[in-house]
């Protein structure tokens, strides 16, 4: 039986699709993918995002055991901010894509992928060492993203926290809608200015509610996982399961920036990513648009020398630029911005051509 997020209910009076997602009933969308995706670009867009999970470690050597459970130099992140990271296996290869938390040396938060909190809930036990505690806390909170030119203005009204001063990738507590301990963090997944908020779940529907009807009149519009996804498709933003996966090394997949492997401190996968590094990656992941008509979609083969040797991870018409754009591997020689290959589009052959990324440039 799916879950719910304590939004269920907002999301059912608003008219939402919903749909089974990683174990949870989520709205795919509401008034129309397209519609939701062009709010969040000039407007806002508020999504629930409460079926991601929440991973606490605490403790005494919580700070040593996070710069070695993830890739990123944890040891660069201060009280009040957050980190973009990786948490790889042994191979090198990706576990998950994770945000580090940091609310002091000895209190961090990962949140997790909806579909991998139980998988790496039990990786990071697996790996456990030192003085801290793990605990699993995702009931503990709801999670609402609040993204787009207009999001931080408007809720500004409604919470004692200056957002002003939050740097991105950095988070304050306080008030908000009338709410405490609420966590607003200058974090997404859309390439927009924007906020994610932690909640008690039980005060999640008034503070989606207050945000909706100041914000309807000036163009936001609930979303749902469509637009999301059109959305960081456009930013050329990694999503597990398509860019990355337990078969694929962050390095391959363009992550590179977020792999310290300069730093004196271990962590899992480092020595087999630093071999990987040293043999070269064989395929490269690229943006490309399409030239003949046609949608690419994840899994579909990518021909280049007259062969099937690269694929699709994930495809779309591009909302904001009405064009059909796409990620995916390709063999490393051809994957430089310009170079052209053909996709099979249901056994049709449809030529493509490599760009720069992000697709879509914020104004």
């Amino acid at each position: 039986m799916a879950k719910h997020t304590p939004l269920y209910d907002e999301h059912v009076k608003l008219g939402g699709r919903m749909v089974d997602f990683a174990d949870w009933e989520m709205p795919v969308q509401y008034t129309g993918v397209i519609d939701e995706h062009k709010a969040v670009r000039s407007a806002a867009g508020l999504f629930d995002v409460s079926h991601m999970g929440q991973i606490e470690i605490c403790g005494k050597d919580a700070e040593a055991y996070v710069q070695y459970l993830t890739t990123n130099d944890a040891k660069k992140i201060i009280d009040g901010k957050a980190q973009y990271s990786i948490l790889c296996n042994e191979r090198g290869t990706v576990v998950d894509d994770v945000i580090v938390y940091r609310f002091t040396n000895e209190r961090y938060i990962l949140v997790v992928n909806a579909s991998n909190v139980e998988k790496d809930f039990n990786w990071i036990k697996e790996h456990e060492r030192g003085e801290i505690e793990i605990n699993d806390i995702s009931d503990s909170y709801a999670l609402i993203a609040f993204q787009g030119p207009k999001s931080i203005s408007i809720l500004q009204e409604f919470t004692d926290i200056d957002l002003d001063s939050i740097e991105t990738y950095n988070f304050r507590e306080g008030m908000l809608a009338d709410k405490a301990n609420c966590i607003i963090a200058k974090t997404g997944y859309t390439g927009e200015e924007g906020v994610e908020i932690f909640s008690q779940p039980a005060d999640a529907p008034a503070i989606w509610q207050t945000l909706l009807e100041r914000g309807m009149p000036q163009g936001v519009r609930p979303a749902g996982l469509g637009a999301r996804d059109t959305l960081r498709l456009e930013m050329k933003y990694s999503l597990y399961g398509h860019e990355i996966d337990d078969e694929t090394t962050p390095l391959e997949a363009g992550l590179s920036w977020v792999v310290k492997l300069d730093t004196t401190d271990d962590f899992i996968g480092k020595q087999a990513l630093i071999e990987f590094k040293e043999k070269g990656a064989t395929r490269k992941l690229v943006g490309f648009k399409m030239i003949d008509k046609g949608i690419p979609r994840q899994g579909y083969p990518i021909i280049t020398n007259d062969k099937a040797n690269g694929i699709v991870t994930s495809g779309t018409m591009s909302p904001s630029l009405g064009e059909a754009i796409g990620i995916g591997f390709v063999p490393k020689d051809n994957g430089k911005i310009g170079m052209e290959f053909s996709i099979d589009i249901r056994g049709r052959s449809r030529k493509a051509e490599v760009v720069k990324t992000p697709f879509y440039k914020l104004k």
